[in-house]
């Protein structure tokens, strides 16, 4: 994708002169698809790094809210499994109950990492609180705001290190890029209007000279290349359990997760009432 920038803009200290004679430059359209590709690959970064955001957010969502409802669900299967082995005595239910244990049989050390956030029963308050029929804090947005979006790709076309041609720029840019995404990540408006006047402030680009036909060349390479990397990683996101649920509601991914948590909320009562049905 071509922005209006790219369309206006070009190469930092790009020399659009011509020799004697009006002739182009032999590099001149070389230059112009640099130009395109770079561009190209910003977009496609940001798309990128947008949707990673996304996915990890619901992802801590999804366990936050739900993960401990899956984890009641296997309980009551275990239990469900034990009480029908208990009645019937029969070796293959026996050992069906096993298994359901072991599934739900906590590994050594797992409680310690989560450093006192889930009580004995390894419950968080969110899904005690669901699981007891009682309001609960809304979680955190899964997104960042519009506005955040808004600050995010404009600070990333502008410092993005792929437009850098020197390596203490790329350095400069890298660094700098490193706590817009961390800012983007936490949705923080105020740090990144920070971030952008800090950027509006600082340092230009060194300007360059033309560059000669066969770094060209490895840059364009070196473009194609890092657009290979970033569609491998955008396919794992997009292929990934959280990554289908958010296609499935990209426009309030909240809303899907009180869909599924009511479906949880169901099977737990199912399962509770089989469980009654077979104690009593």
């Amino acid at each position: 994708m071509t922005t209006p920038e790219a369309e206006q803009g070009g190469v930092a200290g790009e020399d659009r002169s011509t020799p004697e004679g009006g002739a182009p430059r032999p590099e001149e359209r070389l230059e112009r698809a640099v130009r395109a590709a770079e561009q190209a690959l910003i977009e496609y970064e940001i798309a990128v790094e947008t949707f990673r955001i996304e996915v990890e957010n619901f992802s801590r969502l999804h366990h936050q809210k739900l993960g401990p409802m899956y984890t009641r669900l296997d309980e009551l299967d275990a239990q469900i499994a034990e009480a029908r082995a208990a009645r019937t005595g029969d070796p293959e239910d026996l050992r069906r109950a096993d298994e359901a244990r072991a599934r739900v049989m906590p590994m050594p050390g797992v409680e310690e990492l989560f450093n006192g956030w889930m009580d004995g029963q390894g419950l968080f308050p969110e899904a005690e609180a669901i699981l007891a029929d009682q309001p609960v804090r809304p979680p955190q947005r899964v997104r960042p705001s519009d506005e955040a979006r808004k600050l995010y790709r404009e600070l990333a076309r502008k410092a993005h290190p792929d437009l850098a041609q020197v390596e203490t720029e790329r350095a400069r840019r890298e660094e700098f890029i490193t706590r817009v995404n961390a800012a983007y990540a936490r949705g923080d408006e105020t740090l990144l209007r920070e971030l952008a006047a800090e950027w509006a402030a600082g340092p230009k680009p060194a300007e360059q000279g033309p560059t000669p036909t066969e770094e060209l060349y490895a840059r364009l390479e070196w473009l194609a290349q890092r657009k290979e990397l970033l569609a491998v990683v955008a396919r794992e996101l997009e292929e990934g359990a959280i990554g289908a649920m958010l296609r499935m509601a990209p426009g309030d991914p909240d809303h899907l997760l009180d869909e599924i948590a009511e479906k949880l909320l169901a099977d737990v009562a199912a399962r509770e009432a089989e469980l009654a049905e077979l104690q009593g």
